[in-house]
């Protein structure tokens, strides 16, 4: 089995964590995003929009994240990451859903603004920052209320909708955003809980 990806990718951080918390691996082959990989004619074959991550798992190829987890969280042994019950179940497909319509794209703009452009010399637009911080605190007012009196987002099992939320919540601590996290006391407890996991932990550090 073959994840492509970069280590710095949020999408392909979802899929290591989920191995890591089936405590499995597969050979990690870096597609390198600064050098433009994605876009060449070796990936494209793998990935026809360019992007990462890709599974390979013998002669099944599989690409976009949400799916990639769930396939590996129903193929490989250890704890399952979706809820047996209907509703639990059904609720880790809304916040899965939320976290990609509402949530990821403003997530990485206040990353790519207040951290890659300052890495590469270049100023980061402030005003692009201010919107997005915006659009996630609504999201994350919402997660606040869902929260309450339940220790994660499909009730009282982890799951894959906490995993996939993961990697843009550290979108804003290295953005130096994370008070949008800990001064919502629900929301702050929850992230709390999730990146102590240890699998979170080899995957972030």
């Amino acid at each position: 089995m073959k994840i492509y990806g970069h280590p710095m990718s949020t999408c392909t951080r979802k899929v290591l964590t989920v191995l890591a918390e089936k405590g499995q691996e597969a050979q990690f082959v870096l597609v390198d995003l600064m050098k433009g990989a994605h876009k060449q004619p070796e990936h494209l074959a793998r990935h026809p929009f360019g992007v990462i991550p890709v599974l390979e798992d013998e002669d099944f190829t599989l690409y976009e994240s949400r799916a990639i987890m769930r396939y590996l969280d129903h193929k490989l042994p250890g704890a399952p990451l979706t809820p047996t019950e209907l509703r639990a179940r059904a609720l880790m497909d809304q916040w899965l859903s939320v976290e990609q319509s509402y949530f990821a794209t403003p997530a990485v703009k206040i990353v790519f603004q207040r951290v890659f452009l300052p890495m590469q010399g270049k100023p980061g637009d402030e005003a692009i920052v201010d919107a997005s911080k915006a659009e996630v605190s609504k999201a994350l007012d919402v997660i606040e209320k869902a929260l309450a009196g339940h220790e994660y987002l499909a009730g009282s099992s982890y799951s894959l909708a906490d995993i996939s939320w993961m990697p843009y919540l550290q979108c804003l601590v290295v953005s130096k955003l994370g008070d949008l996290i800990t001064d919502r006391p629900n929301v702050g407890a929850w992230w709390k809980r999730i990146s102590e996991r240890p699998a979170w932990v080899k995957v972030s550090s």
